[in-house]
């Protein structure tokens, strides 16, 4: 330290980042719960980060659930079942006075029971309707298991919905009891009201549910739009939208990669040539690409709002201008016909040891229900006796799609391979 006198700050500054570097290894190692619940609430301001961490932690085996009126406080917290728990502030349009008057109320007066006694034990001046509709489609009234989402907010032509007699209900009884009158028959309160009938409506999809979630919390939470496409994302998607961020890295690459439309510009140059922008969203994040000339009028019709795509091409260095790294866009293709279009095979991996009768039915049943034009070809492998058989079905032909592996793998110790 001495010799460093003059000039001490790399080796100081080295040594302060191993130990902090230590410390949160340890940390993420021996308390990943809670590392990672740290870790998202100093990083709930930024939506992309937060996407990040969730999928962290999804790696990691941690489940992150959404907020829960009777569960989250105000940041991201870890449950007593080990799981990440959303807080009611991430939750865009709740107000940071409604959340605090929430989890008072809980913390004073125990969990709540259902819409009903919340909104009789809420102060309506700090919880407004507002509140209770980004609570509702967030997904915070969940626990209150015998009504679904779209149940809150529903309303029949004329008439109120659930949330809005939920408050009215509570308003009149808070009301009533406050005036202490005594009932008709000699009782020492007013009479009881009835709660509010629940009306049957059908559940929001799972997309529509989805898309609810991030106008009111800024992401996905309770799932993602591409689970249904896990099958194409992992057999023909070969990079990530967060590789993108790092062009220079990129150059020259053959690149592969599947999203969701996410946003969408149609724009005319000041010569008044037509151009257009889109973004596609992974799990991993977002990137922007921009359409110029016969690429633009080529590509146009997929770029609509929530499609799902499959996108080909390279970076290269444009040939005007500054010659800046640009994504130059080859091909593109709709996710859900990409199995079907790309296929050539599709090969079952099964361990001999682990065949029986059920797991044989199961696979035809399978076959039958999405039988197609892509062969199928089984690879049994016995290990201990080095034994390889490569086999090509010929009773059956199938559909390559997200659905049909989901439901293969159920049959057992199944992998499930692209041939292509």
């Amino acid at each position: 330290w001495e010799a460093f006198a003059q000039y001490a700050f790399n080796k100081s500054h080295s040594t302060c980042y191993s130990l902090v570097a230590y410390h949160t290894a340890y940390l993420k190692a021996n308390y990943p719960a809670e590392y990672m619940a740290a870790v998202l609430t100093h990083s709930q301001s930024n939506l992309e980060s937060v996407t990040f961490f969730i999928e962290e932690c999804r790696s990691l085996g941690i489940k992150v659930l959404g907020p829960h009126v009777n569960e989250s406080g105000v940041y991201f917290e870890v449950n007593k079942d080990g799981e990440i728990r959303f807080g009611l502030g991430a939750i865009k349009g709740a107000g940071d006075a409604a959340v605090e008057s929430i989890i008072q109320e809980r913390e004073a007066n125990g969990a709540f029971e259902d819409i009903f006694e919340f909104a009789k034990r809420m102060n309506q001046r700090s919880v407004n309707k507002k509140t209770y509709e980004c609570l509702a489609l967030s997904g915070a009234f969940d626990c209150f298991a015998s009504i679904h989402r779209r149940q809150y907010v529903f309303a029949k032509d004329g008439e109120a919905s659930l949330l809005e007699k939920a408050i009215k209900y509570a308003a009149k009884t808070q009301q009533e009891e406050q005036s202490a009158q005594a009932s008709l028959f000699g009782g020492s309160s007013g009479t009881v009201m009835p709660k509010p009938r629940i009306d049957y409506v059908e559940p929001f999809s799972e997309i529509e549910k989805l898309n609810l979630e991030k106008e009111v919390v800024g992401i996905y939470i309770s799932g993602h739009p591409l689970d249904n496409f896990r099958f194409e994302m992992d057999a023909f998607c070969k990079t990530r939208c967060s590789e993108l961020t790092e062009l220079e890295a990129m150059q020259g690459r053959e690149v592969k990669l599947g999203g969701i439309v996410s946003g969408v510009e149609h724009r005319t140059t000041k010569t008044g040539k037509p151009f257009g922008k889109f973004t596609l969203e992974d799990y991993t994040g977002n990137f922007t690409f921009t359409l110029f000339g016969e690429d633009y009028l080529k590509f146009k019709t997929f770029m609509t709002v929530g499609w799902f795509l499959f996108v080909e091409g390279a970076v290269i260095r444009n040939s005007w201008g500054q010659q800046n790294l640009e994504f130059k866009i080859r091909n593109m293709d709709l996710l859900n016909e990409l199995g079907i279009k790309r296929s050539k095979g599709v090969k079952l991996r099964i361990n001999a040891n682990d065949i029986t009768p059920g797991m044989i039915g199961i696979i035809e049943g399978v076959c039958g229900e999405y039988s197609g034009n892509t062969p199928l070809y089984l690879k049994i492998q016995d290990l201990q006796e080095n034994i390889n058989l490569d086999l090509l079905c010929r009773k059956f032909r199938v559909n390559p799609v997200n659905d049909m592996v989901r439901e293969m793998k159920k049959a057992g110790e199944i992998e499930v391979e692209v041939m292509f």
